[in-house]
């Protein structure tokens, strides 16, 4: 049994919140990988590691005054070792940090250091080998992950060892200085070392105890989800649900490995496992409910549009111009309605609207704007019947108007429309009448 464990900011904030993931790792022999990311916050006024780096290198490489910065995160760092007790010493590596902010060696190397330092520190701490990142992940010139050379490197290196920590977040460019993956990189890097060594399992541990059905902000206490697929877990990301890094479902999906979130603080809790399909059947019809805000919708009306061929591509063909992308596309015989989000939209409407009359010669355009799309996906909706008579009649007793409903394909996901005013009622009529009522 191999698994790979990966730490968030929040599981590594201070030596205390590292004891616990220590801990964590000591309770399984088969947790033989740690990838971790840099210190986050202790406290909601504290500051994340990673900004602090940014505002240092800012200014050293600017030729102003970042004396006082260094000091606040070399001291960050300092304090974690001396708390846990270690005989280790970071002068060479904060040595080599401040030389290569004044020369200037790029915000993607600052961001890094993060986690290197941390990582180095985890290593002593644990007793495992430190593996520097940018020895074996690599970009191409222009940023581009290389997923194939990372693994077949990866998979050499770590073949030969055992119980290692590999930073996150960051590889190395072909001329060696270093790229970053985006924010929340460090569970790409997880992914990208769980498929490298054939991980049993990837465990991302953060400080939530898995996926929840929907936002808490808006349900008061909503209900764990255990199992989710892959596809699921892609469609509720896409709304906004937000606990994994979308880009890290990738590397494990390709080899089938699954994923198990888990609370650092909780570590008995089972959290929600991410699977690529089972056979269990789920606790509920849906699996889970997310949205956002802040869409407008362009209605395309004309008679016998369905018989021009073309007509959907030349109206598409507007948007493109513009930059513009579309969210869903629900169309009647005689209308087409593009949703698009509403900031990048306001700027380009007259000259949309303008384009759609040029290419295509509508009887009428209509803009609804201040809209909200809420997507309910679950796969147990396939096997149960009535799930779209459900959702009309809830959002009907919360006097909540259904602007447009469009159901995927694949039976796993039904997209609503709702008025941004009446987005939070909805989903807590759409969770009360899939959750509440069933647990009843």
């Amino acid at each position: 049994m191999k698994k790979v464990v990966k730490f968030g900011g929040s599981s590594l904030a201070s030596a205390s919140q590292i004891r616990k993931a220590a801990d964590i790792v000591r309770a399984d022999e088969s947790r033989l990988y740690v990838v971790p990311s840099a210190p986050g916050k202790r406290t909601a006024s504290d500051e994340k590691v990673t900004d602090m780096l940014y505002q240092c290198y800012e200014a050293a490489s600017s030729g102003k005054e970042y004396q006082k910065i260094l000091e606040r995160i070399r001291a960050r760092y300092n304090g974690i070792i001396t708390e846990l007790g270690l005989d280790l010493s970071l002068e060479e590596e904060f040595k080599a940090l401040e030389e290569n902010f004044t020369g200037k060696k790029g915000r993607d190397y600052a961001a890094s250091r993060g986690e290197y330092l941390n990582g180095i520190i985890i290593a002593k701490y644990l007793g495992f080998t430190f593996l520097d990142a940018a020895e074996v992940i690599f970009f191409d010139e222009d940023g581009k992950f290389l997923s194939e050379k990372t693994n077949d490197v990866l998979s050499a290196r770590l073949e030969k060892m055992e119980r290692v920590v590999i930073p996150g977040f960051y590889g190395s460019n072909p001329d060696g200085s270093i790229r970053t993956f985006s924010r929340g990189g460090s569970d790409i890097t997880g992914s990208i070392v769980a498929r490298a060594v054939h991980a049993d399992l990837y465990e991302n541990w953060t400080d939530v105890s898995g996926f929840l059905v929907t936002d808490p902000r808006i349900v008061k206490n909503p209900e764990p989800i255990e199992t989710i697929t892959y596809r699921e877990l892609r469609e509720l990301s896409y709304m906004g649900a937000s606990v994994l890094h979308e880009d890290a479902i990738f590397p494990v999906r390709k080899e089938g490995i699954p994923i198990n979130i888990r609370n650092t603080n909780r570590p008995e809790d089972p959290g929600t496992m991410i699977v690529e399909s089972t056979c269990r059947k789920p606790r509920y019809t849906i699996t889970g409910i997310a949205g956002k805000k802040g869409f407008c919708a362009i209605t395309i009306e004309k008679a016998m549009m369905n018989a021009e061929v073309g007509f959907g591509r030349k109206v598409l063909d507007v948007f493109e111009r513009y930059g513009i992308s579309f969210e869903h596309i629900p169309s009647g015989i005689d209308t087409m309605t593009i949703f698009v989000h509403q900031s990048e939209f306001v700027d380009y409407e007259q000259s949309v609207i303008a384009g759609i009359h040029r290419a295509v010669q509508p009887d009428t355009v209509l803009l609804e704007s201040d809209l909200a799309l809420i997507a309910v996906v679950g796969r147990g909706m396939k096997a149960t019947r009535g799930t779209a008579g459900r959702i009309f009649s809830a959002l009907a007793h919360a006097r909540v108007n259904v602007r447009m409903i469009d159901q995927g394909s694949s039976e796993l996901n039904i997209i609503i429309g709702v008025d941004n005013v009446d987005f939070e009622k909805a989903i807590q009529a759409i969770y009360d009448i899939f959750i509440t009522a069933e647990e009843k």
